[in-house]
């Protein structure tokens, strides 16, 4: 009855259109970071394709739990320098992350310029494992809030945002059912 049931929620997965199937790998190993599921084999994506995705969402799903499964695929041999000049963080991110807390904000800033360096994923890609990072952990508020506007500065479209929410109902529905207030309260005012 599950391989049933699998089977068929893979093939209505697959039929959302306004996804690529390369978004949909990087959607499914998200998931597997976020709920602590083994990194399995992933069809479409390369090896040196999960090592970026995964030196991408490190700051966002946790290190600690990246960590191990870096080690699975090997790491980068490309060496990281810390980065220079302007920031990544959009200036209105920076502003509201620093009244929270001055060393917090100067944390995130860090992250987000870190993560500008990750090469081998799109702006598109980036926003959605990160939406699905905010789904997964059920932060729905700012981070949420700012994973939307980077898709929507993307090039993505409510169709394919929604998407992303459709996609992510496989890895846990009442997670999305929370997902879909916060974001049909944020395309009502964009």
């Amino acid at each position: 009855m599950f391989a049933e049931k699998l089977a068929i929620t893979g093939e209505m997965m697959d039929g959302i259109a306004e996804l690529t199937a390369r978004e949909k790998v990087f959607l499914r190993l998200t998931a597997d970071v976020c709920l602590g599921v083994p990194l399995g084999e992933h069809a479409g994506v390369s090896k040196e394709d999960v090592r970026r995705l995964l030196a991408f969402i490190a700051y966002d799903a946790g290190y600690s739990k990246v960590e191990r499964l870096v080690r699975e695929v090997g790491d980068d041999p490309e060496p990281v320098e810390r980065p220079t000049g302007p920031p990544a963080l959009p200036a209105e991110v920076q502003a509201q992350v620093r009244q929270i807390d001055p060393w917090f904000a100067e944390y995130v800033i860090l992250q987000s310029d870190l993560n500008r360096l990750t090469p081998g994923l799109t702006e598109r890609e980036r926003a959605f494992v990160t939406m699905s990072i905010d789904i997964h952990y059920q932060t729905l508020g700012d981070t949420f809030r700012a994973h939307v506007g980077r898709a929507l500065r993307a090039g993505a479209t409510h169709e394919d945002l929604r998407a992303v929410l459709r996609f992510s109902a496989q890895f846990g529905l009442t997670r999305v059912w929370e997902a879909w207030h916060a974001l049909n309260a944020l395309l009502a005012r964009v």
